[in-house]
């Protein structure tokens, strides 16, 4: 696959992973949330509960697809 379709498939990606962010945040803007948010905007992946580095690595699996294909 070209250079050039590969950076599209994965922009398409990075689009679907910030819509679907976008749209959880706006459904669940509660103080509680902002604050974690917040905790973990500060936070390295490294130091994230396991639970939040497998909701990372979903979207990591993703683009592995899409720069294997």
């Amino acid at each position: 696959m070209a250079m050039p379709d590969i950076i599209e498939r994965l922009a398409a990606h990075e689009h679907e992973q910030w819509a679907h962010w976008t749209r959880y945040m706006l459904n669940n803007l509660t103080e509680e949330n902002i604050a974690r948010w917040r905790e973990q905007i500060d936070t390295s992946y490294d130091d994230l509960s396991e639970t939040e580095k497998e909701s990372d690595r979903e979207w990591a699996r993703k683009a592995l697809e899409i720069v294997s294909n």
